[in-house]
């Protein structure tokens, strides 16, 4: 009898033997496992483990456990011939054998037969005397579609339109606050909106070019304090904490955001436009771009680690405390005092220690050192 795990694993495979999950999609991870399938985390590890020796799925760095190709016979096709029957004729052409109960086709007889018999019944002459077209025909024999849809008065009405960009944007957004930027697939979204996947591509050219949107809108929803309060400093941190609030509510925008290669987003570029005002002349550019980035950085760097925190405490079911309480005895049972002195002290001291805690520690010494670099003469007069 199967077990839990592999009646599981069985279920992903048939999704992809029938071409549900194509080569390149992600298959459900383990945090979805657990929430559709109520098993323990164990379980839903083993099931990607199986799957993952069979070689149907592979582990890539930012996308997740995704299908390889190599599982049923429609992955094993070309994209262009998922749709196309696998028959005698298919068989032949790819140089298999037929299938037991088919007829033999050896020299291609029946392929020809077949064809032969295609050509004579679209072929509008018979005998050398034309023969009458079929009503509405062409001269060729073909038939032409008729325009459906609706229609006013005989004429055919405009379709109403699909999904805009801004609802691609959002439904992109959507999933990737629930399963971060490695659940994030065009299909996904295409699905989301009940559309083909391939219509995506007239509102946005590449999943990447999606995340670029993807931050506009992020940036869009957080507008800065209009009038910004007075004083550098205090501009500096009102920036910050917009930041940091919209981390919070968009985690995957910690990660997506791009420290090197910025991405090209309106509102984004507003954003960097008043933290550069922020430190204005006659600082030169290169260091004020310095200024701006670090505190961007710094908000950045702090907020990649929500978005694993919240899956851990999804994943487990208990709070960072209850994580750290049950996790305090093996820590000080390997922390020896002879050996780790500071690390075996701080195991019994009650700390406050919190991604939120380590935001506003970091951005107040980090924004007073930046009191003392703009104010070096302050430093000498004391």
């Amino acid at each position: 009898m199967p077990t839990t795990s592999e009646r599981i694993a069985a279920a992903i495979r048939a999704r992809i033997d029938a071409g549900e999950l194509a080569p390149g999609d992600r298959v459900p991870s383990t945090r979805q496992i657990v929430a559709e399938h109520g098993v323990a985390m164990a379980t839903a590890t083993r099931v990607l483990a199986l799957l993952r020796n069979e070689g149907l799925v592979e582990s890539r760095q930012g996308s997740g456990t995704v299908v390889t190709g190599t599982g049923g016979p429609a992955d094993r096709r070309w994209p262009g011939e998922r749709n196309a029957p696998v028959g005698p004729a298919a068989r032949i052409r790819s140089g298999a054998p037929a299938r037991q109960g088919e007829r033999s086709t050896r020299g291609g007889s029946a392929v020809v037969g077949q064809t032969a018999r295609a050509k004579r019944a679209s072929d509008p002459t018979r005998d050398g005397v034309a023969s009458k077209p079929a009503s509405g025909a062409t001269r060729d024999g073909v038939v032409p579609k008729r325009a459906s849809g609706p229609t006013r008065n005989g004429v055919l009405l405009k379709r109403a339109s699909g999904p805009t960009r801004d609802d691609v944007v959002r439904a992109a957004v959507a999933i990737a606050d629930d399963d971060g930027l490695a659940g994030l697939s065009m299909r996904r979204v295409a699905t989301a909106l009940g559309v083909p996947t391939m219509s995506l591509y007239r509102h946005v050219r590449s999943r990447e070019d999606l995340v670029t949107w993807m931050m506009d809108a992020f940036y869009a929803e957080m507008p800065l304090p209009d009038p910004l309060p007075d004083g550098w400093r205090a501009r500096a941190e009102a920036c910050a904490r917009v930041l940091w609030a919209g981390f919070e509510r968009h985690p995957w925008a910690a990660q997506a955001l791009s420290m090197t290669r910025p991405q090209i987003a309106p509102h984004g570029m507003a954003f960097t436009e008043t933290l550069l005002a922020v430190f204005g002349e006659p600082i030169d550019m290169n260091t004020r771009m310095h200024l701006a980035v670090s505190v961007v950085q710094l908000v950045r760097g702090v907020a990649v680690g929500i978005e694993p925190a919240r899956a851990a405490r999804q994943d487990t079911g208990i709070s960072d405390e209850e994580w750290m309480d049950r996790a305090l005895p093996d820590l000080q049972a390997v922390a020896s005092p002879a050996r780790y002195p500071h690390l075996a002290r701080a195991t019994t001291t009650e700390l406050d220690l919190t991604l939120d805690s380590l935001f506003e520690f970091g951005l107040s010494r980090l924004l007073d050192g930046y009191t003392h670099f703009l104010n070096p003469e302050q430093d000498e007069g004391q």
